[in-house]
Parts: C-alpha cells; sequence; structure tokens
C-alpha cells in the first residue's frame, strides 16, 4: 500500500514517475488566467494568519463547507479567522474524493511543510505552525510567488480598470512577470439597463470622454483596449453561459443602444444581438493587436437570488450550466476565419457532455498558420480535478494534438493554488506512463518528456510570447 500524497502521489508506474520527477517538476509555472488581486502582489502584501490567506475569497471551500452543515458565519460572516479555520478543519474529512482533499494537503506540504492530515484534533496546531511560518518574509505574496517557481501570471481585470497596480509591479521588476487581461464582460451585460448605465458612467470616467451613442461607446472602450495594451496586456477573456452569434446590422445595435442608453428595457432578441455584436468586435480588436483571446463557456451562474442579494456574485452559487454551443461557436470563429480576423483562441468548456465537440471545433480551425492556434483550454472549474483533467486530456488526444496543448492555469484568486499545476502535472504523466507501459506508446523517453516539458511549460510560453 502506497502512503498518502508521497512523492509518487498519482504515479502509478515507473515511467510516470520517470515523467514527473525528470521532466515536468521543474518547469516553471505560467498561469495565463488566475483572478489573483494584483494590489496585494504590489503591496507584497503579508497576511495576518493561515485563515486571511488560505479561506477569504475561496468560494470552493465555502461550499463544502454549507454542504457539510456550517453555517454562513463561518464561511462569508463575522465569525473570527480561527473559528472559520476550525469549522474548515473539521469539513475536510468529510471532502474525501473531492479535489479539495487533495488540493488542501497539497497546499500544507508544499508552503509549509506540514505532512499532518488535516481535521478538527490537528486544526489548533497546523493553524499555529502555519500563522508562525506567515510572519516570515518568504511568506509575504512574492514569495509565496517565488516559492512555487511561477515565471509568468496573468490577472483578470475590467476594461475601467486604471492598471496602477500592474505598471507598479512593472516599474519595480519583482521577478515575476504580472500581466493584466481585459475582461470585457459587464460592458456587454445589458440585460440589466440600470446596472449597464451605471457601468458606462464609469467607463467614461476611466476613458475621459462622454459616452452619448454607439459610436462614442466604442471609442471609450477601444481607449480601453488601447490602454491595456501599453501596461503589457496581450489576452483578452470572457466569461459566457455561450458564445453568441446572432445575425445584426449597425442599425439596428445603435438602435438598440440608444433604447438601453434611455433606461429602455431590451427584449431577449435585443440582447443577444448587442451581445453578438460586441463579442466580434472585441474579437478584431484583439486580431489587431495580436492578442489571445479565451472563452470560458457553460457556467450557469448565480442560481440562488438570496444568497445573491445577500453575499453578492461569485461566493459559491454557480454550476455547470446545459447550454447549446457548438452551432454559435462554429458561426462566430468562421466569421472571423472567413475576414481573416481570427486570432489565437483558447475555449473553455465547463459540461463534461461537450468535451469531444470543443476538441473537434478547434480542429476546424486551425489553419496551418501557427501551432496550436485554435485550442481547446484544460478543464476549468468544477473540471480542473482529476477525472475532470483525464477526460480533456483524452478528448483532445483523440480528435487532436496533445502535444500542442498549452496546459494548465490555476483560475484561482488564491495565492496558495499553485499546486494545481503540480497536480495537473502528475495527472499527465501518469496518463502518458501507463500508455507506455501498456504498450501503446513506444518507450521513447526522450521524445515523451519532451512533449511533458512542452504541455507543462514550452508550448505557452512559445503561444502567449509573454
Amino acid at each position: 500500500m502506497k502512503s498518502f500524497l508521497d512523492k509518487d502521489f498519482l504515479l502509478q508506474t515507473e515511467t510516470a514517475r520517470v515523467l514527473y520527477h525528470e521532466f515536468a517538476k521543474k518547469m516553471p509555472i505560467i498561469d495565463y488566467h488566475n483572478h489573483l488581486p494584483p494590489d496585494q502582489i504590489a503591496s507584497d502584501k503579508r497576511f495576518e494568519n493561515i485563515t486571511q490567506l488560505w479561506l477569504y475569497g475561496d468560494h470552493y471551500k465555502w461550499r463544502a463547507m454549507r454542504t457539510n452543515g456550517v453555517d454562513e458565519s463561518y464561511c462569508t460572516g463575522d465569525k473570527s479567522d480561527y473559528d472559520k479555520f476550525e469549522k474548515w478543519a473539521e469539513t475536510v474529512p468529510y471532502t474525501i474524493r473531492n479535489p479539495l482533499y487533495h488540493w488542501t494537503h497539497l497546499e500544507l506540504q508544499r508552503y509549509f511543510g506540514i505532512n499532518e492530515i488535516l481535521n478538527g484534533k490537528s486544526a489548533k496546531k497546523i493553524y499555529d505552525e502555519c500563522n508562525s511560518l506567515i510572519q516570515t518574509p518568504e511568506y509575504s505574496v512574492r514569495g509565496l510567488l517565488r516559492k512555487m517557481n511561477v515565471e509568468t501570471l496573468c490577472t483578470t481585470d475590467d476594461p475601467i480598470d486604471n492598471l496602477e497596480f500592474h505598471r507598479q509591479i512593472r516599474d519595480e521588476k519583482i521577478g515575476v512577470n504580472v500581466l493584466p487581461a481585459f475582461r470585457p464582460d459587464k460592458a456587454m451585460a445589458v440585460e440589466n439597463t440600470a446596472t449597464f448605465n451605471q457601468y458606462l458612467n464609469k467607463l467614461e470616467a476611466a476613458s475621459n470622454q462622454s459616452i452619448n451613442d454607439y459610436n462614442s461607446f466604442l471609442d471609450a472602450l477601444k481607449n480601453r483596449h488601447d490602454f491595456f495594451s501599453t501596461v503589457g496586456c496581450k489576452v483578452s477573456d470572457h466569461g459566457l453561459e455561450q458564445i453568441y452569434a446572432e445575425d445584426y446590422n449597425e442599425g439596428e445595435i445603435k438602435a438598440i443602444f440608444n433604447k438601453v442608453r434611455n433606461n429602455g428595457q431590451l427584449d431577449q432578441t435585443e440582447i443577444l444581438k448587442f451581445k453578438s455584436a460586441m463579442l466580434e468586435i472585441f474579437a478584431v480588436w484583439d486580431w489587431e493587436k495580436g492578442w489571445i483571446q479565451q472563452y470560458h463557456l457553460g457556467a450557469l451562474r448565480n442560481n440562488n437570488t438570496r444568497r445573491l442579494r445577500e453575499l453578492g456574485p461569485d461566493t459559491g452559487w454557480d454550476s455547470i450550466g446545459d447550454f447549446e454551443q457548438g452551432r454559435a461557436i462554429s458561426k462566430f470563429l468562421d466569421k472571423l476565419d472567413n475576414n481573416n480576423q481570427l486570432t489565437k483562441t483558447i475555449l473553455y468548456n465547463l459540461n463534461p457532455r461537450d468535451n469531444e465537440l470543443m476538441a473537434t471545433m478547434i480542429g476546424n480551425f486551425n489553419d496551418g498558420s501557427v501551432a496550436g492556434k485554435v485550442q481547446f483550454g484544460s478543464g476549468w472549474w468544477f473540471l480542473d480535478q482529476k477525472d475532470g483533467m483525464e477526460k480533456q486530456i483524452n478528448a483532445l488526444s483523440n480528435m487532436g494534438l496533445l502535444s500542442r496543448f498549452i496546459g494548465m492555469l490555476t483560475d484561482s484568486r488564491s495565492f496558495l493554488s499553485y499546486p494545481r499545476h503540480e497536480y495537473f502535472r502528475r495527472i499527465l504523466c501518469n496518463i502518458f506512463g501507463n500508455d507506455v507501459e501498456n504498450g501503446e506508446l513506444p518507450n521513447d523517453i526522450e521524445w515523451i518528456g519532451k512533449m511533458v516539458e512542452d504541455i507543462c511549460y514550452n508550448n505557452t510560453k512559445n503561444y502567449f510570447r509573454f
């Protein structure tokens, strides 16, 4: 019987162990999509305790605690930091076979050297051990990034953000490349007229220009897109239920914009047409600058309206959705490709039923101009666990080129999430190792080891050119 979380964790064969320890493990991390707060990197924040570092903002853990019968006051509420940590520790044993169990103990091992199992009995001891280390300089935010060999990370930023913290980080040359990503979801959210108009008022201030009509709206957004580029942005990102690809003409979109700007309520057709127009415009701007565009598809968000009202978004009330994806993605990408305006593109899928759809869709638009131009992104959100990663890797292997895959990202708000890259790398090496030892692949460690290094780092480096 193997020990839990030993050095060969998830590595079932000797070949897998060689691939991980000699090839994957050493590669730096490029985390090209996350939700880390840039102000904390700029200030090199030192957290007071493990709860603030580990549990604040982590809706994965909150969902598990709620499911385990823990009151909200221990998640987002006013209980003390130790009480919150203790409730999480008491929940951990009940997370067995959930990826949180693996992640929790990987993070305790990799950051704090703690091999003990976290539970209610060990909570106080582990809390004190972690807090003792957190007080030391190497446990500042930048120290945590260096500890995990993070070379580059891309945050997620709204067009109205002034990027002051990114500029500060750039000027300080901290040893980690921290770049913004352009996330214009709120600039498309016309389904709520009042909220959209409030956003436009902020966009006016950020762009220093009035927004009186559709053209001035586009001018203001283009101003921000151009500004992001001056601060090193090379990536856009969109969090969507599905791609929007309705037919429209410019006159219709101008009329829709005027209607919503005058506080009119749009019908569903108008909403879809407006979102389709904006999505295409953003894609063309990305193509003009040579940016990479990312589409995170399939989340059914904010299902619990009572909790949304009480706690706000991104607090753990989202799920996998069952949206039709294929036809709209095809239509959207085809229009851009037909106009020779399709930039490098990453599609992330949240519903495992659509894995094969995504894996075949990317092949429709990989035109030979660059290796892996259109990517099927790694297992995302509810699928960034062992089973989800294996299914994504297998679908891509069967219907595309796994060898050109750009690998893993954290998609996290926590500075302790970087062992997810290790988790992915171990899973990847185990898949290759099993195939070799089953005689399904040749025992060519040099070539397969190179593929592992490419998927973990080199492909990403070449794709983004940070």
